[in-house]
C-alpha cells in the first residue's frame, strides 16, 4: 500500500495512480488586461495579491506568474483540487473586468506518459 502526503493530509491508497488522482491539478493561464486593466496598471499588484486570496479560498495556490512580452501580459500557473473549483476561482476573477483569459488545462509528464501508456496500440 502506497502512503503519500497531500494537501498537508496523510493519504493511503492502494495503488500510485489513485494517489496521483487525488494530487492538485495545474492550469497555466494566459492573461492580458482589458482595456480597463490597463488604465488602472498600477493597482495590478494589489489586484494580484487580491487573486492570491481568491484561490486560496477555493482550495487553490499560485505557483508561478509571470510579467511576459507578446501575445499575452501575463502567465500565471495554478493548482487547484479539480477543474471546478478552478472555474470558481477564474470566474470570481474575470468578473472584474480587468483581465481576459485563456485557460491550459496542464498534465504533469508522469500523466503523460499513463495517458499514452493507457492507448490501445
Amino acid at each position: 500500500m502506497v502512503v503519500g502526503i497531500v494537501s498537508h493530509e496523510r493519504l493511503e491508497y492502494g495503488s500510485r495512480r489513485q494517489l496521483r488522482e487525488h494530487q492538485m491539478s495545474t492550469y497555466i493561464t494566459l492573461v492580458n488586461w482589458t482595456q480597463q486593466g490597463i488604465e488602472h496598471v498600477t493597482d495590478s499588484p494589489d489586484r494580484l495579491d487580491n487573486a492570491k486570496e481568491v484561490a486560496a479560498d477555493h482550495g487553490g495556490e499560485f505557483t508561478d506568474f509571470f510579467l511576459t512580452f507578446g501575445a499575452y501580459d501575463l502567465v500565471v500557473i495554478t493548482e487547484f483540487p479539480d477543474d471546478e473549483s478552478y472555474a470558481q476561482f477564474a470566474l470570481a476573477i474575470g468578473s472584474s473586468g480587468n483581465v481576459s483569459t485563456e485557460t491550459l488545462r496542464a498534465f504533469t509528464e508522469e500523466d503523460y506518459r499513463d495517458i499514452i501508456g493507457g492507448l490501445s496500440a
